[in-house]
């Protein structure tokens, strides 16, 4: 009996570590994610298309406020100006 709840304990440990690592792939992707979205803000403000990079700006702060649950941070979209 002792035997099989040790075969228990491995294979949830084994789940544990398994879904330990996904998490950690996600986490990965999703601050790639989030660089890449920066990137882009950055671009569209310096190509003049400002309103779309206050868009991609807002799209940033609503995901990483209601998706990732991270607190707000200067972005790249402190500097864009809305009047264009």
């Amino acid at each position: 009996m002792a035997n099989d709840q040790d075969e228990q304990v491995q294979q949830l440990k084994s789940e544990v570590d398994d879904l330990e690592a996904q998490l950690e792939r996600y986490r990965r992707a999703s601050e790639d994610l989030m660089q890449q979205v920066d990137w882009c803000i950055g671009y569209f403000h310096g190509c003049g298309k400002k309103s779309i990079a206050k868009s991609l700006s807002n799209n940033r702060s609503y995901i990483r406020k209601h998706l990732l649950r991270r607190s707000e941070q200067a972005d790249p979209s402190s500097a864009v100006d809305t009047n264009s």
